[in-house]
């Protein structure tokens, strides 16, 4: 499973016009399910994602996750995350999860993020989305567990 967060100063997602998740300051995740993940994989990266230390602190220290700022998560399915990219000028998707298993992980992923955190926002899976975001820093970090 791979997550790459970017801190953002707000975030959104629309299919077919129509706003399906927003979030103000926060994080947002573009989430890729690989075909050995699992739900362990899925708290281990969920975990990751809300202690992961890319807010400041009081002297501007990158010290502070998701948990201690109470910001929103915006949660996106990503299945060209998962792209092997090593060889060739085309990306291999043979490491990535069925569109059945990639969406049971991301709807589990999701409703564990629920139950943990208060502000958490998500896209559709496998539908075409339009991401509007406003990068703070930029900050962006890729996650693999």
């Amino acid at each position: 499973m791979r997550g790459l967060i970017q801190r953002v100063q707000f975030a959104n997602v629309k299919v077919d016009g129509e706003t399906v998740g927003e979030i103000g300051e926060g994080l947002l995740l573009f989430l890729g399910v690989e075909k050995d993940d699992d739900q362990a994989k899925a708290d281990k990266l969920l975990e990751k994602v809300l202690k992961y230390r890319v807010f400041s602190d009081e002297q501007g220290k990158m010290n502070l996750g998701l948990k201690d700022t109470g910001g929103g998560l915006l949660v996106v399915s990503q299945f060209t995350l998962v792209a092997d990219t090593r060889k060739g000028l085309r990306p291999g998707f043979s490491s990535g999860a069925s569109p059945e298993h990639g969406e049971a992980m991301y709807d589990y992923f999701v409703q564990r993020a629920k139950a943990l955190h208060d502000d958490v926002a998500t896209g559709q899976f496998a539908a075409d989305m339009k991401i509007s975001l406003l990068n703070d820093g930029p900050v962006t970090f890729n996650l693999d567990v």
